[in-house]
């Protein structure tokens, strides 16, 4: 009896996500979505993820917008999502009344299938999402993030899809986002999945490893009724097996896919042009990685962790980072890596490794996961560490969102007449600060969208072309990106050159070497004095400064929070290294600091 395979194409979303940062603009998927819309997919995902931070930091889009466009072009396909629970699209749990309310909107939208997953694999804070995608009437698909561990077992996910399916799933999707499924531990889940739940069962796989595919096969022998392709132009590396090479090995068997395999091709020649146009975005980890089995930390993460390291000038240390990552993770309790708690084990790790000395300096991030805000860990953390990281505060043991008030009011206050939409709350709700500046500078009629660089090897116009224009670059440095215009070189003396440009367009005149000396501190304006004295408060992550605890004159206790910092989205309280007297405070909330510069100093 044969059984036709469904296909969930991931192009419209984690397929850039994974290669290209986020990048693609919804201007280049517009044009394809009419033979896309035609190809019979179960899904396509087009949402969620990363793509509404994206919008909203880098593409000046407003991913609502977004959503609406591709609705209407997609008239006659599923739209995915993909939804982090109680995290939603941020960070951070939300209040049931927010998750409710982007529930509700997000399906007004125009989004039919909710993929819904916790970074903790804590069935609790996945209830309040799968009760609001039912009320809307949608396909809530309760997800597993797959992992490895010593508690991570084929019975324990087995129990997990219990538990999904007691909250009332349509579906279970096996979320391998790192690429660690192998294809015979594939067919003994998937096979152990279809013995113990009557519900359709969609298996993600990422391909870093390089045996994505072969787990699909297996995956579809012992079972599975969907898999997660990306159109070839756009698959493999850190994305997804080919959509089109899947079709063509299932083809003429009993598991066809029934699509057609020369539209598909069609599709995947617009996108190796479209791919071109994003190239300063391509990650330098894009083929095959078997480390991930070992280390594993998805290929997003392998970008993000080399950017970091690169920045000050320790990328050859990035194997020390990857060999600290499962000793992190260890320490934990085994959380699967997948946003945020990728984000979490990866800054920590990096800590440890840059500072010489494990847990020196712990998260923000850390601390609250230890103090259980973010759920239960899977297994055990380790004693001493919780207790060096939060004292005697309390141990909370119930749904992290139980401790929340109603926010949604305070939010609406908040944001005041710039949201002009229910929609405009949400996106404040996400991303406070970005989502701000976003509103604010669609109001003021300033959105300015990133600039792609001239593809290689193409006569791309550039300012430098015409006479007295500036030469633009567009740097991004720590997830920010900066607007450079050099409107004017002076004559070089003693080894040093004068450079006249506007950084996101505030004149400057700097004095360096070489544009490599200014990078890293576009937004700092003149360069910070290093850290010498015992009584100068410096941090060991380049970063933006989140908040300022302490003012000129105060008396501060060593070991006293004096500032909180944020890297690779993750917060970092930095603390007095001596007791005495604040003598001066050198940034604000906002600025931009690298490893070595002096923010405060404290007289003894």
């Amino acid at each position: 009896m044969s059984r036709k395979i469904t296909v969930t194409d991931t192009i419209l979303r984690d397929a850039h996500q994974s290669l290209l940062a986020t990048r693609m603009r919804t201007e280049d998927m517009l044009p394809i979505c009419d033979k896309l819309d035609k190809v019979g997919y179960w899904s396509l995902e087009v949402w969620g993820g990363a793509t509404f931070d994206a919008c909203v930091r880098f593409l000046k889009e407003d991913p609502w917008e977004r959503l609406r466009q591709l609705r209407k072009a997609l008239p006659n396909t599923r739209l995915q999502m993909l939804l982090r629970g109680q995290n939603l699209l941020g960070y951070r749990h939300y209040s049931d009344d927010v998750v409710e309310a982007f529930v509700a909107k997000a399906a007004e939208n125009g989004i039919d299938v909710f993929r819904i997953f916790d970074a903790m694999n804590d069935v609790r804070n996945l209830a309040t999402a799968i009760k609001a995608v039912k009320k809307a009437g949608k396909h809530a698909q309760g997800t597993i993030c797959y992992t490895t561990s010593p508690v991570h077992t084929t019975e324990a996910f087995v129990a997990q899809a219990h538990e999904l399916v007691a909250l009332g799933v349509d579906s279970i999707a096996v979320k391998d986002m790192a690429g660690l499924l192998t294809p015979f531990a594939t067919g003994e889940l998937v096979k152990a999945l279809r013995e113990s739940v009557d519900l359709p069962i969609f298996v993600h796989s990422h391909d870093t490893a390089g045996v994505a595919a072969m787990c699909q096969l297996k995956a579809i022998e012992n079972g599975a009724d969907n898999i997660d392709t990306a159109i070839s132009s756009m698959a493999w590396g850190t994305s997804h097996p080919a959509t089109e090479s899947m079709v063509a090995a299932l083809r003429g068997t009993e598991y066809d896919t029934g699509l057609d395999l020369e539209l598909l091709q069609e599709i995947g020649m617009y996108f190796y042009s479209i791919r071109k146009k994003y190239h300063q975005f391509e990650s330098e980890f894009t083929g095959v990685d078997t480390r991930v089995q070992v280390n594993q930390v998805p290929g997003g993460m392998v970008s993000n962790l080399a950017n970091q390291l690169k920045e000050q000038g320790a990328l050859h240390r990035i194997n020390e980072v990857f060999d600290e990552i499962p000793r992190v993770r260890k320490d934990l309790g085994y959380p699967p890596l997948v946003t945020p708690t990728s984000q979490i084990v990866g800054t920590q790790a990096v800590f440890n490794v840059l500072a010489g000395e494990r847990y020196k300096t712990i998260t923000n991030e850390v601390k609250l996961y230890l103090q259980g805000r973010y759920g239960k860990s899977p297994a055990e953390v380790d004693a001493d560490l919780q207790r060096r990281a939060i004292g005697n505060e309390e141990i909370i043991d119930v749904r992290p969102a139980d401790l929340l008030k109603p926010e949604l009011e305070k939010l609406r206050a908040d944001i005041g007449s710039l949201a002009t939409s229910e929609e405009d709350v949400l996106t404040f709700a996400m991303f406070p600060d970005i989502g701000r500046k976003f509103l604010q500078e669609r109001l003021d009629g300033t959105l300015k969208p990133e600039e792609l660089l001239p593809i290689p090897g193409e006569a791309a116009a550039s300012a430098a072309t015409k006479e007295g224009s500036p030469t633009e670059f567009v740097i991004d440095v720590h997830g920010e990106t900066y607007h450079i215009d050099i409107t004017g070189i002076g004559i070089k003396s003693d080894n040093k050159r004068h450079f006249y440009m506007s950084i996101d367009g505030i004149p400057e005149e700097v004095v360096f070497e070489s544009l490599n000396e200014y990078v890293g501190g576009a937004s700092a304006g003149a360069k910070r004095k290093q850290a010498s004295a015992p009584g100068d408060v410096s941090t060991a992550m380049p970063g933006n400064i989140v908040d300022v605890l302490v003012k000129e004159g105060d008396v501060v206790t060593s070991g006293q929070a004096l500032l909180v910092t944020e890297a690779m989205k993750m917060e970092t309280e930095i603390l007095a290294p001596i007791a005495g007297t604040v003598k001066a405070v050198h940034i604000a909330k906002g600025d931009r600091v690298n490893p070595g510069d002096v923010l405060i100093e404290i007289a003894e």
